[in-house]
């Protein structure tokens, strides 16, 4: 891994030298645009809409449309933002785990001791362990100014972004009222309990992205025509795709049965593998 960001932890009087690793990273297979007729690789160019020349990107500034003005921000300008020359990441409140709301959690980052000596770093990470509290602070990454909170993740420090308040939607929808009999509750609740399990990440796998991939090297070995049934099998025309549940009882109590039934073969054959 190469480190994005350099700095310290801000922690009372105590700083913490890291560097700030990205912990998360996108498995998508990487496509390009190409011409349909000849393969040719399209590319795009900056241009003006008033000299309609194409623009360098040195020669590219911001700007701000408020519907009726407009108002130009040079790279100076942003430059000297107080938040561009900030290398701290500052504790600012230590708060309850439980009053962080998921919605709000953003990129995760991993921080690594800097320098020879670790001794700050651990005393922060057991701290941070000890105290059953989220840190929650502030940084600066990419000339922005961001919030976050720190958390442990084994042996290491975890910095998770969060977004700011103003940055989380309220719905404008209303949920009708629906009238639930106790049966349907209980259906549903028996059906909760037979999924119950430890959660395995492993387990889970990105299946577009797999057929994505098995695709790109078929064509790779034989060419641009491939047999599409062959390679992924047939797809069932009679699915309709109509996902409306019309009896809800009938539903659960469905679901209640098939999720039985797997978990019996799932343990029957564990038993004859034992």
């Amino acid at each position: 891994m190469r480190a994005i960001w350099t700095g310290e932890v801000s922690f009372g009087l105590v700083s913490v030298p890291v560097k700030l690793y990205s912990a998360t990273k996108s498995h998508d297979v990487s496509l390009h645009q190409v011409h349909d007729a000849d393969g040719g690789r399209i590319r795009y160019q900056r241009r003006c809409e008033v000299c309609d020349k194409a623009v360098d990107y040195k020669n590219i500034d911001r700007a701000y449309d408020d519907g009726e003005k407009s108002v130009i921000i040079t790279k100076d300008e942003l430059d000297g933002l107080p938040a561009d020359d900030s290398k701290e990441i500052a504790v600012e409140q230590f708060v309850p785990a439980d009053q962080i709301d998921s919605m709000v959690m953003d990129k995760s980052y991993y921080l690594e001791p800097a320098g020879k000596n670790a001794k700050a770093y651990v005393l922060l990470r057991r701290t941070l362990d000890a105290a059953e509290r989220s840190a929650v602070v502030t940084f600066t990454l990419r000339s922005k100014t961001r919030l976050g909170v720190l958390r442990v993740r084994g042996d290491v420090i975890v910095l998770q972004g969060l977004r700011w308040a103003d940055e989380l939607r309220e719905p404008d929808f209303d949920v009708p009222a629906s009238k639930l009999s106790k049966k349907e509750q209980e259906m549903a609740s028996s059906l909760v309990e037979s999924y119950s399990e430890d959660f395995d990440p492993e387990r889970f796998a990105d299946e577009y992205q797999e057929q994505l991939q098995v695709l790109i090297d078929e064509k790779l070995e034989s060419g641009e025509e491939i047999d599409t049934d062959a390679t992924f099998g047939e797809v069932d025309d009679d699915d309709d795709g109509d996902g409306n549940v019309v009896d809800l009882m009938e539903a659960l109590k469905k679901s209640v049965d098939d999720r039985r039934q797997k978990s019996e073969e799932k343990s029957g054959g564990k038993k004859k593998s034992a």
